[in-house]
C-alpha cells in the first residue's frame, strides 16, 4: 500500500491504517527508536506511542512524506521518553544526545526558544558546510541515533576511528557555536 493510500485511510479514520502503517514502517521506526533510546524494550514501548500519535495527528495533518513524518514523530516520542526517564537511567555509556551536551545548550526554558531557533539555523548552516560523508554521519548518529559501531561497520573503519571522526565533528560544531555566541 502506498503512502497516499495510507494517509487516506487515516483521514477516513479506518483502523486498518494503523496496522498497514505498522507493517510498512515498523522496522524503520524501530531502528530510530532503538538508536535513540539504546534499549529494544524501551523502543518497542515507544512504537506503541508512535502509532497512537499518528492516529491522533492525521487528520488534521496531511504529511507530504509519511516516512519523514513517522521518523520525526518517532524521534520526538523517544526524546520525550528519554527526558522523562533520564534521571532513572540504568547505567551504560553515553547516548548520542549526551555526547552533544558540551556543544549544544539545552532550550528547556521558554526564554531560550528564540535562541534555540537561531541555533537550529546555525546547525543547518554548519551541516551544509561539511563534506557529504561527514554530514551523513552526523545526521545518522545524532538524528537517527545510529551507534558508533554500526557507523564504523557501514564505512569500513574501526570504532576508534569513527569515534575520532565524531569527536572532530562535535568539536567543529562547538567552535561554530562559540563563534556565533561571541
Amino acid at each position: 500500500m502506498d503512502d497516499k493510500e495510507l494517509i487516506r485511510l487515516f483521514q477516513e479514520r479506518d483502523e486498518r491504517a494503523v496496522a498497514e502503517c505498522e507493517r510498512k514502517y515498523a522496522a524503520f521506526c524501530r531502528r530510530i527508536a532503538a538508536g535513540t533510546l539504546g534499549s529494544p524494550e524501551d523502543a518497542e514501548e515507544c512504537l506503541n506511542d508512535v502509532w497512537l500519535a499518528v492516529w491522533q495527528r492525521i487528520p488534521p495533518l496531511e504529511p507530504v512524506s509519511l516516512k519523514a513524518f513517522l521518523g520525526k514523530l518517532t524521534r520526538d516520542v523517544c526524546i520525550s521518553r528519554f527526558r522523562k526517564e533520564h534521571a532513572a537511567k540504568r547505567g551504560g555509556g553515553p547516548t548520542a544526545f549526551e555526547e552533544l551536551d558540551d556543544c549544544i545548550p539545552s532550550s528547556a526554558s521558554v526564554e531560550q526558544e528564540y535562541e534555540a531557533a537561531e541555533l537550529s539555523c546555525l546547525i543547518d548552516d554548519w551541516l551544509r558546510g561539511q563534506k557529504t560523508d561527514e554530514r551523513v554521519l552526523f545526521v545518522r548518529r545524532y538524528y537517527f541515533g545510529d551507534s558508533v559501531k554500526s557507523l564504523a561497520d557501514a564505512y569500513g573503519c574501526s570504532e576508534q576511528k569513527m569515534a575520532q571522526i565524531m569527536l572532530r565533528l562535535r568539536r567543529s560544531l562547538k567552535k561554530a557555536i562559540e563563534k556565533w555566541r561571541s
